[in-house]
C-alpha cells in the first residue's frame, strides 16, 4: 500500500523564481524570501501543477512545525486543564492557535496556487480545516453553556479531533504523491504520520492524567488548584467525574481499536520495515521529555501508554512476515493487553477493564483485516494515481514498493 509513482516537478520556463536554498538562507536574505513567497502563493493555477522537489520541502516543512506547535500546546494543554480553570487565552492554547493560524495559511497556498497537491489531497486539507473552525467556536460555547467539561471525550472535543485528523490525511496524501524517493521524502512522511498518531491517541491522555491527579487528590496533595477543585464541586462533580470521567473500556478498546490500527495503517503506506515501532517509540520519547518538563515547571504528569510498544513491535513483524491481519490482530491485540498487565506491576496505568479483552482482540483483527481487503481493492490501486487538473502533472515511475 505504498505509492508507485509521484508526478514530475521541473519547474516551467514561466514559473515564480527558485525558492530559498535552505532556512539559512531565508534567514539572511528575508527581504527576497518574502518577494518569493508572496509571488508562489499568490500565482493562482490548478490542483497537481508543477512544483520541484525544494518548494515542496517548503510547504510540507512549514506542515511540521504547524504540527509540532499543535502538538505541544496540546499536550501542555491537557495538564494545564488538571490544574487551572480553563481560559481561552491560556498559553497552551495560544501555542495550539499559533499551528492552527499556519495550517490555514499553508491551505492558502496551496488552494492558490495548486502547487503540492492533487485534487483530493487539496479537498482533505479543506475539510479538515473548515471542520476544525467549525469546532473551535462550538467548543467554546460548549465550555460556557456547561462549565467546567474538561474531558478529552466530550463531542466538541471529538469534531476538533476529526478536523486535524482530515487535514493530516490531506497533507499525507500530498507529501506521498509528489516527493521524491529519498531521505527527506522517509522522513517527512515519518513526521506527518507521528502527527496523525498522536492526534488518534490524544483523547486517551484524559485518563492518563486523571488517574495521577486522582491519586495525588485522593493522598491528600492533590495537584490542582484549589478554584479548579471549588468550581468543579458547585458544579456538583466529583474529583472522579471530572479527573476519570469516561468507563474503564474506553482506554484499551481506544488505545488498540483506533492507536494500533493507525500504526497498521501507517507501516503499510510508509512501507518502512519498523515504522510502527518507530512512530511509537518517538511519540513514547515525546511523552517522556515533556513529562519531565511539567513536573520540573509545576505541572500535573501523566501516564505513559508504553505497553503501545509491544503491539507495534508485533505490527511490524506481522507486515514485514505478510500475516494477514485476520489471523494476526488477536494475537497482537492480546499482547497489548499482557504488556499493560505487566506494566501494573511496575507502574500506575488507567483503569483497564480486562473483560473486554476478547471483544477488543476480535474487533481488532476484523479492523485490520478490512484494512487488508481494502488494499487489494482496485479502487485503492486508482486512489494511488494523482487527481490532477493540469496535464502537465502526469505521474512517472517512482516510489517504493510495499514491504
Amino acid at each position: 500500500m505504498t505509492l508507485d509513482t509521484h508526478p514530475v516537478t521541473r519547474r516551467p520556463a514561466d514559473g515564480p523564481r527558485p525558492a530559498p536554498a535552505s532556512v539559512r538562507a531565508a534567514v539572511r536574505h528575508p527581504v527576497a524570501a518574502l518577494r518569493w513567497l508572496w509571488a508562489y502563493a499568490m500565482t493562482p493555477g490548478a490542483p497537481g501543477r508543477p512544483t520541484t522537489q525544494q518548494e515542496l520541502r517548503w510547504l510540507y516543512g512549514g506542515w511540521l512545525l504547524a504540527f509540532a506547535l499543535k502538538m505541544l500546546g496540546s499536550s501542555w494543554d491537557v495538564s494545564w486543564h488538571f490544574k487551572w480553570l480553563r481560559d481561552d487565552l491560556a498559553p497552551p492554547h495560544l501555542l495550539n492557535s499559533a499551528g492552527t493560524v499556519l495550517v490555514v495559511a499553508l491551505v492558502v497556498v496551496h488552494s492558490c496556487s495548486g502547487r503540492g497537491v492533487d485534487r483530493r489531497a487539496l479537498r482533505w486539507m479543506q475539510v479538515g480545516t473548515a471542520t476544525f473552525l467549525v469546532a473551535v467556536p462550538v467548543d467554546i460555547m460548549n465550555h460556557r453553556i456547561n462549565g467546567l467539561d474538561i474531558t478529552s471525550w466530550s463531542p466538541s472535543h471529538m469534531l476538533l479531533y476529526v478536523g486535524t485528523g482530515i487535514m493530516l490525511a490531506g497533507a499525507i496524501r500530498g507529501w506521498w504523491l509528489y516527493a521524491a524517493p529519498g531521505r527527506a521524502r522517509t522522513v517527512v512522511h515519518l513526521g506527518l504520520w507521528l502527527f496523525f498518531l498522536e492526534n488518534i491517541l490524544f483523547p486517551n491522555q484524559h485518563q492518563e492524567y486523571g488517574v495521577l491527579s486522582l491519586a495525588a487528590y485522593r493522598d491528600g496533595h492533590t495537584t490542582a488548584e484549589p478554584q479548579l477543585l471549588d468550581f468543579a464541586a458547585a458544579q456538583g462533580s466529583s474529583p472522579t467525574s471530572f479527573m476519570l470521567p469516561v468507563p474503564p473500556w474506553v482506554h484499551p478498546a481506544w488505545l488498540i481499536g483506533a492507536g494500533l490500527l493507525a500504526l497498521v495503517v501507517a507501516r503499510r503506506v510508509v512501507g518502512l520495515r519498523w515504522t510502527a515501532t518507530l512512530l511509537t517509540a518517538t511519540y513514547l520519547g515525546y511523552r517522556a521529555v515533556v513529562w519531565g518538563l511539567l513536573v520540573a515547571t509545576g505541572f500535573p504528569p501523566s501516564v505513559l501508554p508504553v505497553m503501545l510498544l509491544a503491539g507495534a513491535v508485533l505490527v511490524d513483524c506481522a507486515v514485514t512476515w505478510r500475516v494477514p491481519g485476520w489471523l494476526a490482530g488477536v494475537p497482537i491485540a492480546a499482547a497489548v493487553f499482557l504488556a499493560a498487565f505487566l506494566q501494573e506491576f511496575v507502574a500506575v496505568i488507567p483503569p483497564w477493564e480486562w473483560q473486554v479483552a476478547p471483544f477488543v482482540c476480535i474487533g481488532f483483527a476484523l479492523l485490520w483485516a478490512a484494512v487488508d481487503r481494502v488494499g487489494r481493492t482496485d479502487r485503492w490501486a486508482r486512489w494511488q494515481v494523482a487527481v490532477a487538473t493540469d496535464e502537465r502533472a502526469a505521474p512517472v515511475p517512482g516510489g517504493a514498493p510495499a514491504r
